[in-house]
């Protein structure tokens, strides 16, 4: 029998225990409770997040981009790009290119990130299951068409197909500053809208052109922004990236999807971790209740105390009760905050409860994602925290001991 746990577990279920500290025990109880819940529910709904955001980047961005390091554009050879075309991996590799432009409609007018891409995107994009109005067609024969976010749709008061009223974008021409005609510096160009897209907020703002629409307006007649390639089992971007590494050369990087969108993940990481220790602090301070229960009950409980030592009881043995008792009260805490933390969490997967309040968004409702070395991470940290709080009363204890000796 662990007898330090036995004398504890007597002292935290007795009824004679005077009022008060019952009452600061259970107040202790219940903080670390609210605490884990708190920790299990916040970190499971920045890992939602997260997740919410590599399925985003999995419908809009590719599996692979190559860019270059040596500037903004770049050409390559039709014998290259047919090389990477031909890599047993590569389903897709669509030609882009970039670059920011000015759109109007009438009186409207907003800068928009236009992005030229051959042929191959409409057979690959995911952006099909994000249409709202109208189709996702950029080019037929002879005819083009822009392809637009939400937020250009709206801002600009477009319309689908509307002939009275393309988008009209506008591009400053690489040459020599004309004063005289400001109309010649500029670029211009009108298409009609095919359709509009609604993904999340920071890709309202793009414009999907025909590559060649592309070139002509931004001058860039044989270059490329980028090369975006569409694999057949995404589970081999690594290796692909390897391959590509090694036919390409030092002049190009190979970014898979969550380096093409490391500040945004590393932002989310960064959140989470700051939250989880600002969380860690309230927790902290929480089991200051702890502190204080077990030094009222050690003050309550030195008759015990003394009688322990007379029966030949060590400092080991005394120690162990009231640190065994903080035990309690923490893992107490910490399993019941674990298990209501989790409830909430399956009640929002399951039903999600709290919604988001937006109108074209992925999910409707909070993401959330258990992870279990977050929910242990939690627990453990939490009983280390009330533990060390157990330490101090747990001394005094012994001190009782040595004065009545």
């Amino acid at each position: 029998m662990n007898i330090p746990f036995f004398i504890a577990r007597k002292y935290f279920f007795s009824k004679k225990k005077r009022s008060f500290i019952n009452f600061i025990s259970i107040i202790s109880m219940v903080a670390v409770c609210i605490g884990t819940m708190a920790l299990v529910i916040v970190l499971s709904v920045f890992n939602g997040l997260e997740d919410l955001n590599r399925q985003l980047f999995k419908t809009f961005d590719p599996d692979l981009k190559i860019e270059s390091n040596a500037g903004r554009s770049f050409s390559i050879s039709p014998e290259k790009l047919q090389k990477i075309k031909n890599l047993p991996q590569v389903s897709f590799a669509t030609e882009v290119i970039q670059d920011k432009a000015l759109a109007k409609n009438k009186d409207a007018q907003m800068i928009v990130i236009l992005k030229g891409v051959d042929s191959t995107f409409q057979q690959h994009s995911s952006l099909k299951k994000s249409v709202v109005d109208g189709r996702m067609i950029l080019e037929q024969g002879t005819k083009r068409w822009a392809f637009v976010g939400g937020g250009v749709y709206n801002i600009l008061s477009l319309q689908v197909d509307d002939f009275f009223r393309p988008l009209e974008l506008l591009y400053p021409k690489n040459q020599k500053l004309n004063v005289l005609n400001p109309e010649e510096n500029i670029n211009r160009m009108a298409l009609l809208v095919s359709g509009v897209f609604i993904l999340e907020q920071q890709y309202d703002n793009y414009v999907y052109l025909p590559l060649d629409v592309v070139e002509k307006l931004t001058g860039l007649e044989g270059k490329r922004t980028s090369i975006e390639l569409t694999l057949k089992d995404p589970s081999k971007t690594e290796e692909v990236k390897k391959a590509l590494g090694s036919l390409i050369g030092d002049t190009f990087t190979v970014k898979n999807r969550d380096e093409q969108n490391a500040p945004l993940l590393k932002a989310i990481k960064i959140e989470k971790l700051f939250i989880f220790i600002a969380l860690f602090f309230i927790i902290g301070i929480a089991s200051f209740n702890i502190f204080f229960a077990l030094t009222m009950l050690v003050i309550d409980k030195k008759d015990d105390i003394k009688v322990l030592a007379a029966i030949g009881a060590d400092k080991a043995l005394v120690r162990n009760i009231f640190v065994s008792e903080g035990g309690i009260i923490s893992l107490s805490g910490a399993v019941i905050g674990m298990v209501a933390g989790l409830f909430v969490c399956w009640l929002q997967i399951k039903f999600g409860w709290l919604k988001l309040g937006m109108q074209y968004a992925l999910v409707d409702a909070y993401p959330v994602k258990i992870q279990w070395e977050d929910v242990l991470f939690s627990v453990i940290g939490v009983v280390v925290i009330a533990f060390l709080a157990s330490i101090l009363p747990a001394r005094k204890a012994i001190r009782f001991m040595e004065v009545d000796r």
